[in-house]
């Protein structure tokens, strides 16, 4: 598959269904690249699932950078996007500015994320002149998650319905590409999907948004003690892992690991001729 790009990405919408997918390290891109997931978001959900922070807030520039240089240099085929950690760009714009090219120059993707709508709207203009991409994100948004009071569906209200459609246009305003719509209701993911000219991008929003977005770690089963409802998982990884780790830890202990095919030795003798 040839390298996805933005004008690729714009052109589906309204014409074609795709998918995105969230990426925290080599291993994982290198395999997404094998399919035709056309997106890899380097989500700041890394704060928890690559460094054990119980939110997405604490994770710093330095850290994401290094996972998002380690999934670029997988992701031959896939468009890959930087998400901007909490911190990074609500400051002021020349900071966002600043800190959305270095997830080009440093962290090797090819577009940014970032949360929030009215309220962003100038640093997301501001990066774009700068030829940066721009990925908007309203709806839930997990940096927010203190003032929210935790992960719940927004727009349940009239008022928080309209927050979040006019949110939605001033990213779209602001020159952002596509825009990741998370944790509304069906009906308003349909309102503004079909009231916005790019595409958006759904998680835990329904069906009729233009693209879907999954963390890679709920789709494969890798955490048992964490299954959120906008999830589907297509495997159980983990229980198979503990099993595979049991049973290597077992033969090790017996012996039965490594076997002599497993080692080498020498064709001649040298052992003898040792000193």
């Amino acid at each position: 598959m040839s390298k996805i790009t933005i004008k690729k990405i714009q052109s589906w919408k309204n014409k074609k269904n795709f998918s995105a997918i969230t990426a925290y390290d080599f291993t994982s891109a290198k395999i997404i690249n094998q399919t035709n997931i056309p997106i890899i978001l380097v989500g700041d959900s890394a704060s928890m699932i690559s460094y054990g922070y119980s939110s997405t807030v604490p994770i710093s520039m330095d850290e994401i950078i290094l996972v998002t240089r380690a999934v670029s240099r997988a992701a031959s085929s896939s468009f890959v996007v930087g998400d901007m950690p909490f911190g990074s760009y609500q400051h002021s714009v020349s900071m966002a500015v600043k800190n959305a090219a270095r997830f080009l120059k440093d962290g090797g993707a090819s577009a940014i994320k970032l949360e929030g709508g009215i309220l962003v709207q100038k640093q997301i203009n501001k990066i774009v002149d700068f030829g940066i991409p721009v990925m908007g994100h309203v709806g839930l948004t997990p940096q927010s998650v203190n003032q929210l009071s935790g992960y719940s569906v927004q727009g349940k209200g009239l008022e928080s319905a309209q927050k979040i459609l006019d949110d939605a246009r001033a990213v779209e305003d602001a020159g952002a590409f596509a825009v990741v719509l998370e944790c509304i209701p069906i009906e308003l993911a349909k309102k503004i999907t079909s009231s916005l000219s790019i595409p958006t991008i759904g998680i835990g929003s329904g069906k009729y948004c233009d693209g879907q977005i999954q963390v890679f770690n709920d789709i494969l089963g890798l955490n048992d003690d964490f299954f959120p409802k906008h999830a589907k998982r297509y495997l159980s990884l983990q229980k198979s892992i503990v099993s595979a780790l049991k049973k290597y830890n077992n033969e090790v202990v017996n012996s039965s690991f490594p076997e002599k095919k497993h080692s080498t030795s020498y064709k001649k003798n040298i052992i003898d001729k040792l000193v």
